[in-house]
């Protein structure tokens, strides 16, 4: 107290002391420069600005040019206005929440240029450009770019960041000229946090969407919508595009008489649907990045890379396998296959893999069409648990257990040889231990439906992956020795899965128990070359990497790989060996399902008719059941009983997933 005193007292050293703190305190304040109005305009002008040069910047990375995003301009001018005016709005509330427009301007162009870096190392790894969707592997990114390999920014995001410094720069010189103190920054802070939230909004969207012709009610694929809208307006859109629409008319009587449609359609073959004699033991593998490479044009093979696989073909059922996606997407092929749906099932930005955990019981999954007679489901991975959300979703389907790396490893089984090939486990030793699970299980009683996803061909195809070994020569007039070296890589990947599945093939023509094998690839590896295009593009299946300039046939020929069903009994395949037969991800469960006579519920038993004239219906593109592709169900050629069956099952999922499960649980009954 005697020093508060004193402290009064001009004639005391704590006086002075105190006057001289507080002016070093002024000192360090900037001033602010001009009248408040003047102040507050430059704020603004300074935020659109910035919010401008993000703009111009995320574009920049994305494309790799500066004359590309100006030729997006002069094409639509308003999207990258609207662009602008989105990072400016974010960037006026938050230089007026610190107090400081030049640190806001830093941190919105740092996301900026994160979020560009994001969508150029995606289609670096497989293509095809940042999704909404994609933000459900968020916390799994380390993991991600774990099995992509080496990732490097590309020149243009270190031009683009020295850009932004540089606008960051004069904002800092003119900062005084910017400061909003007192009840002015916390008005501007109140009404722009407001603003700033609308254009974030559902309404807000609509509005702005409104003003500066921005699409936001028409779902479009992702190629084609950042091709229009840019990185940036693309996502935003996506964020508020109706979730889905009710099908008119929707109510319970609505969906009583959809069931009594359902029961009409199903009865007709039900009379025919033949009884099954065995429970035979079904593997399932996914095999990672594999497809009839034989099919490439413009590549001679030393001799058959797949001589297993055609040698198989004339005893199984076989043909093309429409997965919908190119370079990525295994989670989402495995949700397709075992659950019945896709994205195109859910609002724009729905990743399958990450819905409410009650999602995944509204139906019984495929598995659950065997386990509730008599059989054990079993996953294995070759790698570990960390991707897609598959130790939440997988017990949901009918699993028992999941196998991931460690706990294949940690059965101990007879093997000699090494563990892993390249960078991952290999194929052969994987098979092996699905053929040590499926002996387990029958050993207990049970019948055994393993599903299986390999590793041993992902990607990185470094030329070093399998220290250059290539045990089968190629050779190419069009390619370069460099790209030749990245060729091999693909080559002795596919041969590995190939022998394989010998070695699974053989090991089962020697076991006395019923067994059926459905193999097929997840996807075509997105094989890049050294200058950037695709082994696709080199070759001429496809005019350039974006898809936007693709015909609905170069879609279907690249979204597609090949797909093998073999028994060790061909009784199993009821006279279908040796036969060709178009199958996609969505199609191979119901054809799975009738193959072996399993008792389906309506749910299986509809999308087994939906098979028949639908194998693929995504936003990119349609194949219809005779493999005829168009750009979407509204160009296709189909009858009107075959649109009726893809609006019963679109009816089906919308009451099941947004409506009130009216007839979900008669779904999951046998038909009547």
């Amino acid at each position: 107290s005697e020093i508060i005193g004193a402290a009064g007292n001009p004639r005391d050293p704590f006086y002075n002391l105190g006057n001289e703190v507080e002016v070093l305190k002024r000192q360090k304040r900037p001033r602010a420069l001009g009248p408040v109005w003047l102040r507050w305009v430059m704020f603004l002008g300074g935020s659109l600005c910035m919010g401008l040069a993000v703009a111009v910047a995320v574009q920049w990375v994305v494309t790799g040019s500066l004359s590309i995003v100006w030729e997006w301009f002069v094409k639509w001018p308003t999207y990258l206005l609207l662009t602008g005016v989105l990072y400016g709005a974010v960037v006026f509330t938050l230089g007026a929440l610190l107090g400081r427009l030049w640190l806001s301007a830093i941190l919105v162009g740092v996301a900026g240029l994160v979020l560009s870096l994001v969508d150029y190392f995606k289609t670096a790894i497989n293509g095809t450009p940042l999704v909404l969707a994609d933000f459900g592997l968020a916390a799994q990114v380390g993991e991600v770019a774990g099995v992509a390999g080496e990732l490097r920014p590309p020149v243009d995001f270190w031009m683009a960041m020295i850009a932004l410094g540089m606008c960051v720069g004069i904002l800092i010189l003119v900062r005084r000229l910017t400061l909003l103190t007192g009840r002015c920054r916390f008005v501007t802070f109140s009404v722009s946090l407001a603003l700033t939230i609308g254009l974030f909004s559902t309404q807000g969207a609509q509005a702005a969407g409104a003003v500066f012709q921005v699409d936001v009610n028409t779902r479009l694929a992702a190629a084609n919508s950042h091709d229009t809208y840019g990185l940036t307006l693309s996502l935003w859109r996506d964020c508020f595009l109706q979730a889905k629409k009710s099908p008119e008319g929707y109510s319970e009587a609505y969906m009583e008489q959809v069931l009594a449609r359902i029961d009409e359609i199903l009865t007709e073959d039900s009379a025919d649907a033949p009884a099954a004699a065995v429970q035979p033991n079904i593997i399932v593998a996914q095999s990672e990045s594999f497809y009839d490479l034989t099919r490439l044009p413009g590549l001679q093979y030393e001799r058959d890379p797949l001589e297993n696989f055609h040698a198989l073909e004339s005893e199984g059922i076989s043909g093309t396998f429409h997965s919908h996606y190119l370079g990525y997407g295994t989670g989402y092929l495995e949700m397709s296959m075992l659950y019945g749906v896709t994205e195109l099932d859910f609002g724009a930005g729905t990743n399958i893999c990450f819905l409410e955990d009650d999602a995944y019981e509204k139906f019984d999954a495929l598995p659950e069409q065997y386990t509730k007679s008599g059989y054990r489901a079993e996953m294995l991975h070759g790698y570990n648990d960390s991707l897609y959300n598959r130790t939440v979703t997988y017990p949901r389907l009918g699993f028992s257990d999941l196998l991931f790396s460690a706990d294949i490893q940690a059965l101990d089984f007879p093997w000699e040889g090494g563990i892993y090939g390249g960078y991952y486990m290999r194929d052969s030793y994987f098979f092996q231990a699905m053929l040590d699970r499926m002996e387990d299980i029958n050993s207990s009683g049970e019948r055994a439906f393993l599903y299986g996803i390999t590793m041993e061909n992902h990607q990185p195809f470094d030329p070093e992956k399998f220290n250059y070994e290539c045990q089968i020569g190629v050779t190419s007039e069009s390619l370069g020795e460099e790209d030749m070296a990245i060729v091999r890589v693909m080559l002795e990947g596919i041969t590995r899965a190939d022998q394989a599945l010998g070695d699974l093939t053989d090991a089962l023509r020697e076991s006395e128990e019923p067994t059926i094998v459905v193999f097929f690839g997840d996807h075509r590896p997105n094989l890049f070359m050294t200058d950037g295009d695709t082994v696709y593009t080199k070759l001429g299946l496809c005019p350039d990497n974006d898809t936007v300039g693709w015909t609905p046939e170069e879609i279907s020929d690249l979204y597609s790989t090949d797909y093998l069903i073999w028994a060790n009994d061909a009784a199993l395949l009821q006279g279908q060996a040796g036969t060709r037969r178009d199958s996609s991800i969505t199609a191979i469960g119901p054809q799975l399902l009738e193959l072996t006579g399993q008792p389906v519920t309506r749910y299986w038993a509809l999308l087994e008719k939906v098979s028949q004239v639908c194998l693929t219906n995504t936003e990119l593109y349609f194949v219809d059941g005779t493999g005829t592709p168009s750009a979407g169900v509204e160009e296709a050629a189909l009858s009107d009983e075959a649109r009726e069956l893809l609006q019963l099952r679109e009816d089906v999922l919308y009451d099941a997933m947004y409506g009130q499960q009216y007839i979900t649980a008669e779904m999951n009954e046998p038909v009547q």
